[in-house]
C-alpha cells in the first residue's frame, strides 16, 4: 500500500473532483427484515375476563407479595445482571465516540536528528494535524458496527433479566409447591398409621386377613419416606433461590411453608408481531444483521482511497557547541491526504465479498431466531392450554372425592360404616390433593415459559426497548 502522502494545493481541486464522482453509489445498502411470522397464534388462549397481562410484570398475576418482593431483589442483586449492564455501558461509551476517529486529530512530538559530517545537531519539533473524511461508506460502517455492538448489548441485558425474572418465579412456583406436597404426604403418613392401628386391633380380634397388618405396615414405612423428596425440592429450590439475589444462603423464610401460588385472571397480551419487539434474542440478532452491514461497509470502503486533510508544521533548531545562540528553520504544510490500496487489492476484495456472506448469514440468523420464537410460544402456548384442563380434571376429581370423605366421616359417626373404611377414603382424598397441588404447579410453571419465550421481564429506566421492527431496515437510528 502506498504510503500516506501530501498533495500540493495545485492538485487539491481535482483529488476532490475525482472524490466526489468516486463517492457516487459507494455505501453498502441495509438488507430488509422480513420476519416470517404467522398471522395469529395456533393456540391462542380462550378469551379471559381480565385485561392483558403487562409483558413487564407478567408474574403479578400469581397475587403473591412474597414472589414480586423476591423479583424486585433479583434484579438488583443478580451477577449476571449486574455483568450485562456493565458490558452495556462499555457498549454506550463506545458508541457515544464511534464518531471520533473522523474528526480532526492532533499530536505533538520531538525528535534528535545528527548532521552526517557530525559538526552540528538538530532538535526537531512540531505539529501534525490529519483528519479523515470517512468517505466511501467508511464512517457509516463504523456506526453501524458501533450501534450494533449497543444493540447486542441491551438485548443481552435484556435477556438476563427476563432469565433472572423466569427462574426466580419457576423456584419460588416449585419450592411452594414441594412444600405444600410435604404436608399433605405428612398428613397421608398420619392416617396410615391410623390404619395400621386399626388393623392391628383387627388382628387381636381375628378380623383381619393374614398379612394385612403387613401390608400396613409396609404402605407406613413407604409414607413415612415419601417426604424426603419434597423436602430435597425445597433445599434445592431455596438454594438457587439465594444465588440469583446474589446471596450465599436461602432466607430462612423461605422455607417456612406458605400457600401455593395461583394463577388470577389473566390474557395473553399482543398478536405474534408482538414478539419482535419482546423477545431479546430477536433483538441481537437484528443487531449481528447491524453489525455485519457496518462491517461489510468498511471493507467495501478499504477498496478505495482514503481521503482526508492533513498540516504539519515543523520546527528545527541547530545545537552546535556555540550556546550563545541557536538557528532555527520553521516549516507549514497543508494538503489532502490520499491513501490508494494498490497491490493488495485482490485481497481487499476477497474481504468485501467475504462480508458480504457474513451479512446474508445473519440475516438467515435473524429468520432463524424468529422462527425459533414462535415455535416456544406456540409449544408453551399449548402446554398450557393441556396443564388447564389436567388442572381442572384433578379439581373435580378431588372435590369429589371430598365430598365421598364427608359421607364415609358421617357414617362412621352414626356408626353405619367402619373406620378402616374412612381412612381409605381420606387417602384417596389426600392422593387426589397432591395431584392437584402437581397439576397446580405443572400449569403455573407453563405460565412461566410461556412468558419467558415471549421475552418478558422489566426494562431498566434508563433504556429504550432493544426490539426489531417488522418489515424495516435493521439499522437503528443513531
Amino acid at each position: 500500500m502506498a504510503e500516506a502522502a501530501i498533495v500540493p494545493r495545485r492538485h487539491w481541486r481535482a483529488s476532490l473532483l475525482g472524490a466526489a464522482i468516486a463517492l457516487a453509489g459507494c455505501s453498502v445498502a441495509m438488507p430488509k427484515l422480513d420476519p416470517p411470522i404467522p398471522a395469529q397464534w395456533q393456540h391462542a388462549m380462550a378469551a379471559q375476563s381480565a385485561a392483558p397481562a403487562d409483558l413487564r410484570d407478567w408474574w403479578r398475576a400469581f397475587d403473591d407479595p412474597a414472589l414480586n418482593a423476591l423479583v424486585d431483589q433479583a434484579l438488583a442483586r443478580n451477577l449476571d445482571v449486574a455483568q450485562a449492564v456493565e458490558r452495556l455501558r462499555a457498549a454506550r461509551i463506545l458508541q457515544r465516540h464511534e464518531h471520533a476517529r473522523y474528526l480532526p486529530s492532533l499530536n505533538a512530538r520531538t525528535e534528535q536528528t545528527i548532521d552526517p559530517d557530525a559538526s552540528a545537531s538538530y532538535l526537531v519539533s512540531g505539529f501534525d494535524a490529519t483528519w479523515e473524511l470517512g468517505l466511501f461508506g467508511r464512517a457509516q460502517g463504523t456506526r453501524r458496527e458501533a450501534r450494533g455492538t449497543l444493540d447486542a448489548g441491551a438485548a443481552d441485558l435484556q435477556a438476563a433479566r427476563v432469565s433472572v425474572v423466569a427462574e426466580v418465579v419457576r423456584n419460588w412456583i416449585e419450592l411452594r409447591a414441594a412444600q405444600q406436597q410435604e404436608q399433605l404426604l405428612l398428613q397421608i403418613g398420619e392416617v396410615r398409621g391410623r390404619q395400621l392401628d386399626l388393623l392391628t386391633v383387627r388382628q387381636r380380634l381375628q378380623l383381619a386377613p393374614p398379612g394385612a397388618v403387613d401390608q400396613a405396615q409396609a404402605a407406613a414405612a413407604q409414607a413415612a419416606a415419601a417426604p424426603a423428596a419434597p423436602r430435597q425440592a425445597i433445599n434445592a429450590a431455596a438454594q438457587r433461590l439465594a444465588v440469583l439475589l446474589g446471596q450465599n444462603h436461602p432466607d430462612p423464610a423461605w422455607l417456612q411453608p406458605g400457600p401455593q401460588p395461583q394463577l388470577g385472571a389473566w390474557a395473553l397480551p399482543g398478536t405474534p408481531a408482538d414478539l419482535l419487539r419482546t423477545r431479546p434474542e430477536i433483538a441481537h440478532a437484528e443487531a449481528d444483521v447491524l453489525r455485519a452491514a457496518g462491517e461489510l461497509g468498511v471493507a467495501h470502503a478499504d477498496r478505495f482511497p482514503k481521503l482526508g486533510l492533513g498540516a504539519s508544521m515543523i520546527w528545527a533548531s541547530d545545537l552546535n557547541n556555540n550556546k550563545r545562540h541557536t538557528v532555527s528553520n520553521g516549516l507549514v504544510s497543508v494538503g489532502p491526504l490520499f491513501d490508494m490500496p494498490l497491490f493488495d487489492w485482490g485481497i481487499r476484495a476477497a474481504a468485501e465479498h467475504a462480508k458480504s456472506h457474513e451479512l446474508k448469514a445473519a440475516v438467515l440468523a435473524y429468520r432463524q431466531a424468529v422462527l425459533q420464537g414462535v415455535a416456544e410460544v406456540e409449544t408453551a402456548l399449548g402446554t398450557l392450554q393441556q396443564q388447564q384442563q389436567r388442572e381442572q380434571h384433578s379439581q373435580d376429581a378431588w372435590q369429589a372425592l371430598a365430598r365421598v370423605d364427608g359421607t364415609l366421616e358421617t357414617r362412621v359417626k352414626l356408626k353405619l360404616d367402619s373406620p378402616l373404611s374412612l381412612a381409605d377414603g381420606r387417602l384417596a382424598t389426600e392422593q387426589a390433593a397432591i395431584e392437584l397441588a402437581d397439576a397446580r404447579a405443572s400449569r403455573s410453571l407453563a405460565y412461566v415459559a410461556l412468558f419467558k419465550a415471549l421475552g418478558g421481564a422489566p426494562l431498566p429506566a434508563d433504556e429504550a426497548p432493544p426490539g426489531a421492527k417488522s418489515g424495516k431496515s435493521a439499522e437503528a437510528s443513531p
